[in-house]
């Protein structure tokens, strides 16, 4: 067989997309976080017609080249909570306001191949858009991201997302020193609130663009 790892890699995001599917998740299959970009400018956005756009952390969605295209656009009204010239004030008010807008882009920590998302927050704006408020939220989500069950995601975000995350941030957190989680009580703790979401409600409010690649922690 040629190119037997891309054969792999179909067979289950094509997989994974019916399990999204079947879960009332609109699913789009792209190539690279690049074809991720484009297929958000081309066609979601174009479709959805938002006005009022925002975001919550994602690696993915910088790596994409998507934050960069949009943050600056001057036919939308962006909410920009990665601004780093805003106050914590301004970005707190921001992530508020952020939850009443047309659309919410941002990633997931894992998803299970019965088509879950799985996540982790530190403040909670980010799941907090995912789950209610925004009319319609794109998650971009690598393959890297793909884990057989809750516990297998669970286990991955513990065990890798959140220590990484943690150094990204220049945290001061033992798991940022270890890279090992030791349940603590640090004021720079990331991990205080999980969610999973089963389904999308309404069906294809959330929708999950797949990347055939490896994007994000």
């Amino acid at each position: 067989m040629e190119n037997p790892v891309d054969s792999y890699w179909q067979i289950r995001l094509k997989s994974l997309m019916a399990a999204l599917e079947k879960n009332n998740f609109e699913v789009f299959l792209v190539k690279s976080g690049a074809d991720a970009a484009r297929i958000v400018l081309e066609e979601i956005l174009p479709n959805l017609k938002p006005v009022t756009v925002s975001w919550g952390g994602s690696r993915t969605f910088i790596d994409s080249g998507l934050y960069d295209n949009l943050k600056n656009r001057p036919d939308l009204n962006i909410l920009d909570t990665y601004d780093t010239a805003a106050t914590p004030d301004e970005k707190s008010r921001r992530r508020r306001k952020a939850l009443g807008a047309d659309l919410f882009i941002t990633g997931t920590n894992a998803v299970t191949e019965a088509g879950q998302l799985v996540n982790l927050d530190m403040v909670g704006n980010r799941i907090a858009g995912i789950t209610f408020g925004p009319k319609n939220v794109i998650i971009l989500v690598g393959r890297n991201k793909i884990v057989g069950d809750i516990d297998d995601a669970m286990f991955r975000i513990i065990n890798y997302s959140a220590p990484t995350n943690a150094m990204r941030l220049d945290m001061e957190t033992p798991c940022a020193k270890t890279s090992v989680c030791s349940e603590c009580s640090s004021p720079d703790r990331i991990c205080n609130t999980w969610t999973i979401t089963e389904k999308s409600f309404p069906k294809n409010r959330v929708k999950v663009v797949l990347i055939n690649e490896d994007m994000g922690l």
